[in-house]
């Protein structure tokens, strides 16, 4: 079972990254504390899904860096293959969303997967990458080209939203 946890928590951000953007600060603190991290209670901590509040920034005496408390969220990258779509399902160019053909007695009706909306979804498999950091190998060290690596995600979901009561939440409510 994979959850979306909110936590607080105060967050030392030392002086040197005071010229950064503070949310970008506070992230890059949050996933070095937490990320990739069995915290009690909860489980594996993913990686930073939102940071959802912030507090006034404090500086303690005999302590250059701010102290911050914020709340945050922890998850990302869930992928919906479209295969796992309410089917039948079809991509609108225009809108750049995809759509749910929905047959009822009289006719089809368009529902549409606005990028954003809460949906209801169904794990069918998960994926966990180490990407902690490497030094470099000989021969990656021997070449001469700058080709930036490939980012991939810590963790990765691939889930189904082709059964009955899962998709959008606005599809399921009752008027």
């Amino acid at each position: 079972m994979f959850v979306l946890v909110e936590m607080v928590d105060t967050v030392r951000i030392p002086p040197w990254q005071f010229e950064r953007k503070l949310n970008d600060s506070i992230a890059e603190e949050l996933n070095k504390k937490l990320a990739n991290k069995v915290v009690y209670n909860v489980g594996l901590c993913i990686c930073l899904f939102d940071v959802t509040k912030l507090e006034d920034a404090y500086v303690f005496p005999g302590d250059g860096a701010s102290h911050t408390k914020v709340s945050l969220g922890f998850f990302d990258d869930i992928l919906i293959p479209p295969e796992s779509l309410q089917q039948p399902a079809k991509f609108d160019e225009a809108e750049q969303v995809w759509v749910w053909e929905y047959e009822t007695e009289e006719g089809a009706h368009d529902l549409y997967m606005d990028t954003g909306e809460e949906i209801r979804f169904r794990v069918v498999d998960e994926s966990f990458v180490d990407t902690s950091p490497t030094g470099p190998s000989s021969a990656e060290a021997a070449s001469s080209s700058e080709e930036l690596p490939k980012k991939e995600a810590p963790y990765t979901l691939v889930g189904s939203i082709s059964e009955p009561g899962l998709g959008l939440l606005s599809w399921w409510t009752s008027s």
